[in-house]
């Protein structure tokens, strides 16, 4: 018999027997209960999109490598469309966003197998390719001619409502697409007004955007993502595009958000 979340959730707590699943909200692709102390999350593995990958194996590795760190939740027990991880009560950060600055670059300095997790496009090129295979769209940016940097441990996915709040300190969470690659796309990501809008229901300000790069501690990879902003705000763009084109009117409003800052 293959393993099931309730039985995984009864080796771990045999009292949990009978409780209820109380459904929780936040994301917008897979579905998520809390059960006693812990969180369940059920995948749709249909949800999958060009630029945001849906993979379980991926996620359950990341917490295993980072919930040490007290970058992620703690995971418990994985199955095949499944994970049950430690309840994190906190809700998503809309404060000082430099803890959530800093949280990501100690993401960004991990240390992981090569092989660990997919491969980012990286790179001012190989991010407007990547732009233009997602949904081809007019007037892109120019390209800035910055190559790519030695990978990183990425989140990939380090939206607003991905990042709890919670004493002791921010944590990230819904890890169900790192990669390998250059540390500007968390960043950008943070920043995208089209992003920040879908998981908040407001934009990112100019003045939450640029206390974020200013607490970010590597110069460098500040002046990076300045210099990459537009580029990895198309590639949202064109994420958003791909998302309207199949009848989500969230994206599509969220499309006009992005194209107006770039």
């Amino acid at each position: 018999m293959p393993d099931t979340p309730d039985a995984a959730l009864l080796r771990l707590d045999p009292a949990l027997a009978g409780a209820a699943w109380l459904p929780m909200t936040g994301g917008r692709t897979n579905r998520l209960w809390r059960v006693g102390g812990f969180t369940v999350k059920r995948y749709d593995l249909d949800a999958a999109t060009p630029l945001f990958p849906n993979d379980p194996t991926a996620e359950a590795l990341a917490l295993r490598l980072f919930a040490p760190e007290g970058l992620a939740p703690c995971l418990r027990a994985a199955g095949k469309d499944w994970l049950i991880y430690d309840h994190v009560a906190g809700a998503p950060v809309t404060g000082d966003p430099a803890p959530v600055a800093r949280l990501l670059h100690r993401l960004h300095r991990m240390t992981v197998r090569a092989d660990s997790f997919r491969r980012a496009p990286n790179g001012s090129a190989a991010v407007l390719a990547d732009a233009r295979q997602i949904h081809l769209m007019p007037d892109a940016p120019d390209d800035p001619g910055l190559g790519p940097v030695a990978a990183v441990p990425i989140h990939a996915d380090a939206v607003a409502g991905n990042v709890l709040a919670k004493a002791g300190g921010p944590l990230l969470i819904d890890w169900q697409c790192p990669a390998l690659g250059d540390p500007v796309e968390d960043i950008c990501t943070f920043l995208s007004p089209a992003m920040t809008w879908l998981y908040t229901g407001q934009p990112i300000t100019a003045a939450r955007a640029e206390a974020f790069l200013q607490a970010y501690p590597d110069a460098e990879t500040v002046a990076r993502a300045r210099a990459m902003r537009r580029i990895y705000g198309w590639r949202i763009a064109a994420h958003c595009a791909w998302k309207a084109a199949r009848g989500d009117a969230d994206y599509a409003a969220a499309l006009k958000l992005e194209l107006a800052a770039i």
